[in-house]
């Protein structure tokens, strides 16, 4: 029975209502009730769904086209970055010296820290102290310098449109350093970390 037939039989009653009617009436407007909550049901269920579609949409679209998400594997970047860490990235074509950025080898998704830019000149002693074009690399974010897996020859010219790039836990990584990964193609590069947003205790800006 529809909501509109419910009405008119309600309204059939109260007009020629008896003692008898009562308990009838008193079913029929329970339905009526009953028909109504039901469509407020469904009415706030497609809303919700709707709203959750287009949200839904939008989250894969940011993280499409915008911010990466990216969960860290592995100690290439202590101590900046833990094993597990979920990160944010956003898409820039401005790189950097000290940037860390996310990019593609090997169908692998890397975590790598900018060294120096296309033309830049690389060295790094047996110490593992870096310099940049002449000048000594401040980089408060390694605990300890070493020179790592490496097979190159210093000085080192970037050649164009790459960059070299080398992880924060230079005992370990494998990087820029060493021939099996060399310099990133700009083309490679998927975005900048910037955000990590777990775990919650470690929430913070990357710098």
């Amino acid at each position: 029975m529809s909501r509109t037939e419910l009405i008119d039989v309600i309204d059939t009653l109260r007009q020629d209502e008896t003692p008898q009617d009562t308990e009838a009436l008193r079913r029929v407007d329970a339905e009526r009730k009953r028909l109504t909550e039901r469509r407020r049901f469904w009415r706030v269920l497609r809303g919700t769904v709707s709203t959750l579609i287009v949200v839904a949409a939008i989250a894969v679209l940011l993280a499409t086209l915008l911010l990466p998400v990216l969960q860290v594997s592995g100690d290439s970047m202590n101590p900046t970055l833990q094993d597990r860490d979920v990160i944010l990235l956003v898409k820039t074509d401005d790189w950097k010296t000290g940037d860390l950025c996310g990019f593609y080898w090997q169908n692998k998704l890397l975590l790598k820290r900018i060294i120096g830019g296309p033309g830049d000149v690389i060295s790094i002693d047996t110490k593992g102290v870096v310099s940049v074009n002449g000048e000594v690399l401040d980089e408060p974010y390694v605990d300890e310098l070493a020179l790592g897996e490496c097979d190159i020859e210093f000085p080192y010219q970037v050649p164009e449109s790459r960059y070299f790039v080398m992880g924060d836990h230079r005992v370990t990584s494998i990087d820029s350093r060493s021939t099996v990964i060399g310099c990133v193609e700009k083309s490679q590069i998927v975005g900048k970390v910037f955000l990590r947003v777990w775990p919650l205790s470690g929430f913070s800006l990357i710098h």
